[in-house]
Parts: C-alpha cells; structure tokens; sequence
C-alpha cells in the first residue's frame, strides 16, 4: 500500500496533519517537517535545504497518551486538552521556548535547530550499540572490519540499516494528512484525513522478512534493499515527497559516531549483566527508545 501511495496518490498524501503540539511549538506548523505541502515547497530554495541536506549539496504516566493530545485523535474532545490545562501548559513552554532561542540566536547566529534529528539518530545509535552487544559475533565481526578500513572510508552502512529496520526511531513516521478525496486500498479516504504509516510493523512483517524479530546481519549482506524510500518494506525515513529531508545528515552522524567508537574502544557490559539477559523492551510512544538505559564499559583497544 506504501507503494500505491507513493506511485498514484503521493502528492495527495504529502500533507502534514496538524497536531495540537505541532501547531503551538513549530509557529502554526510552519516548520518544514510540519508544514502544509504547498508550504514546504517555498522552502526547496532555501540554503539549509540546498547546501546542508541534501547529496546535491557541496556536500508518562501522567495519564495523557504519549501518541498526541486527546483532542488530536478525538476533535470534537479537544476541549478536554483546554480543561485539563495541557493546552494552556504547551502556550507556556512554547513562549518560554521562543525567548531562549531569540537568544541564542542573538548570541551565535545560529540558522535552525535540528532536534528531531538529533533524538532520533541519537536513538538509533542506542538501539546499535545494544543489538551488538547482545551479539557478541556480529559485534566482533563489524569491529574487524571499521579497524580494516581505517584510512580508506569508514562505513557502518549495513549496521544502520539492521538497526532501523528492527528499532526505527519514529515508528509511526511523521503524520500524514490527505490533501483532497481519494479512493485507495477500496475506501473512500476524505481530504483532510490524518494518515499513519506503521513503520515499525512492515518491517517486521513475515510477508517481506524471514524470521522478521530476529537480528541477522547476513540478511543485508550482497542485498539491493535500499533505506532511503524506494524499497517499502523497509522505511525508517519515510518516502515520496515527505521524506525526511535531514537523511544524508543523519546517516552520516550515525556512521561517523559510531565508527569510532567501534574502533577505539571494546565493549563489555556491567557485571551481572549478560548478552543473554539484556533487557531489549521498547518504551513506546512518538519514538521507540530503549526502556531500561543502555550501560556499557568501554576498554580501549590500542594502549597509549
């Protein structure tokens, strides 16, 4: 069905919905993850866009959801979010928010803060460090090979792409939201629906992955499955004209950090601790992170 979206239907699907959260703390979504379509293509132009993000360039138990605010999913109870004060809060810390990046901004002229980025490459770097260390062999196996290369080019290409296909950082994607009326999959689909893709299950599903919840590294080795929106069975950054547009940045963060620590340093897990017992529980919600903190040892490999 991704695929039928992204060939028929991708500019009709390319709207952003636009959450309770989304439109007090990103200016009425005018960011560019948030923004309308119409919107986002004003920015094609911009120089972050041109020069900074693409390969073109110079290269809670608090009782409220952790999926959105009640009025989100459910309109006509949005008073509820007004009532209950989340909506009041929000208006707070997004004023607060404002004034601490006016100054920062005055301070070092920064162009735009990339946070979603940042948490997400952030998660997935956890989630790699983890699945590796629960398997000793293919831990082991990725260190020879970053130490082998040293000099050349640094690549843990394949190791990010087995970690975003078990533990993609935004399981449910971004948002979605119908620009007009479409027929797709056999429904009617009004404009103005919102639209999840669930990330997580179709890299998961049986019908396009062997032993789907296993990590095995050899089922990426000599493969043409591509991360970057042209394989739908594997889509941690999303596809067609929403993509994540920080995909070359993120990527290259994940494989720049990562490298290194996979070359400097041998991992150990904390006594008590076993490959065996490790606590992989995802704590869910907008993003997937690792429920239990991730505590490693570092030895380093090369005596000074």
């Amino acid at each position: 069905m991704v695929g039928e979206i992204v060939k028929n239907h991708d500019i009709v699907f390319s709207d952003r919905s636009r959450t309770t959260a989304a439109n007090i703390f990103f200016y009425k979504c005018k960011d560019m993850a948030c923004a309308p379509y119409d919107i986002l293509m004003s920015f094609s132009n911009n120089i972050v866009s041109r020069r900074v993000l693409s390969h073109k360039s110079e290269e809670e138990e608090d009782g409220r959801s952790k999926f959105g605010e009640l009025g989100d999913m459910f309109p006509y109870l949005r008073w509820v979010d007004v009532l209950t004060g989340l909506i009041p809060s929000m208006k707070t810390i997004s004023a607060e928010l404002d004034a601490f990046l006016d100054q920062v901004i005055q301070e070092r002229k920064a162009l735009e803060s990339h946070e979603e980025g940042i948490d997400s490459s952030t998660t997935t770097k956890v989630w790699m460090m983890a699945e590796l260390l629960k398997h000793p062999n293919a831990m082991k196996k990725v260190q020879e090979e970053v130490r082998n290369v040293v000099g050349n080019k640094l690549k843990v290409d394949a190791e990010d792409v087995k970690t975003l296909r078990l533990h993609p950082a935004g399981p449910l994607l971004l948002p979605r939201q119908t620009s007009a009326s479409v027929k797709f999959g056999g429904y009617d689909i009004p404009s103005n629906t919102t639209v999840l893709i669930n990330a997580w299950a179709i890299q998961r599903d049986p019908k396009w992955w062997e032993n789907p919840e296993e990590f095995i590294p050899e089922r990426f080795e000599n493969s043409s499955i591509d991360f970057k929106g042209q394989d739908f069975q594997l889509n941690p950054f999303g596809f067609g004209r929403r993509r994540c547009p920080g995909i070359a940045f993120g990527v290259a963060s994940i494989e720049f950090v990562m490298a290194n620590l996979l070359y400097w340093f041998d991992w150990k897990l904390p006594a008590g601790e076993t490959a065996e017992n490790m606590d992989m529980a995802e704590l869910y919600g907008l993003t997937f992170t690792k429920k239990t903190p991730l505590h490693v040892l570092p030895i380093s490999h090369f005596s000074l």
